[in-house]
């Protein structure tokens, strides 16, 4: 065997096993993912088929089917995101059957129902051409329970309240002051002294997931 035949062969071999160890956690208990595929055998039996089978797996079209239409469909809707105050957060596409589609979207200054059912509308009958099975289309903005996943969706939550979640498994709640493209500043309790505040700036590389939260006081 070649030097890079060799190179090649073990590239594909931890390539595999990493793209497979990431399939799986995305499934909450290890009953799922068995059911998910109807099949009855171990973990570690699956990480030896996939890892000799390779690319070749059906494991493997089955998850690059799902990643190549997630695709098509973020270009679709982004082809008729036409304001420009308006953005697509995230698409979300379900493995069960039927299959769901849902597009998270969002606006600088918020996004109206009638906006999300017209551009509902006009990408569903660009996926009627490219999805040949049954499938339902959900066009929905972030919820409170939806982190933040853009930095533009920080900027539109100056002066609210955020929940960040570390790196570090640290928890942060203070209100957001300001951010640039490296940092956003937040204000917090100084710890230990009532009433007074302190500013903290916390670097997005050191972001885990932001949720807004709401004060009822």
């Amino acid at each position: 065997m070649s030097l890079m035949k060799c190179q090649s062969t073990k590239a594909e071999y931890f390539f595999s096993l990493f793209k497979c160890i990431r399939f799986y956690k995305r499934f909450e208990s290890t009953d799922r993912f068995f059911a998910h595929h109807k099949k009855s055998f171990t973990f570690a039996s699956l990480l030896k088929r996939i890892v000799l089978e390779g690319t070749a797996s059906p494991l493997f079209r089955s998850l690059d089917f799902f990643m190549d239409l997630k695709e098509k469909i973020k270009e679709l809707a982004l082809s008729k995101l036409t304001n420009p105050a308006h953005f697509l957060v995230d698409v979300v596409v379900s493995k069960h059957k039927p299959m769901k589609i849902t597009l998270i979207v969002d606006g600088d200054q918020g996004i109206t129902i009638d906006d999300c059912a017209s551009l509902s509308r006009e990408v569903n009958d660009l996926l009627a051409e490219l999805i040949e099975e049954q499938y339902s289309l959900e066009v929905t903005t972030p919820g409170l329970d939806h982190p933040l996943k853009l930095k533009r969706q920080f900027q539109k939550n100056v002066g609210r309240g955020l929940k960040v979640h570390l790196t570090d498994k640290t928890i942060v709640h203070g209100v957001l002051q300001k951010m640039d493209e490296e940092k956003i500043v937040v204000e917090v309790n100084a710890q230990g002294k009532k009433g007074e505040k302190k500013v903290s700036e916390i670097p997005f590389e050191e972001i885990e997931k932001t949720f807004v939260t709401i004060s009822f006081k």
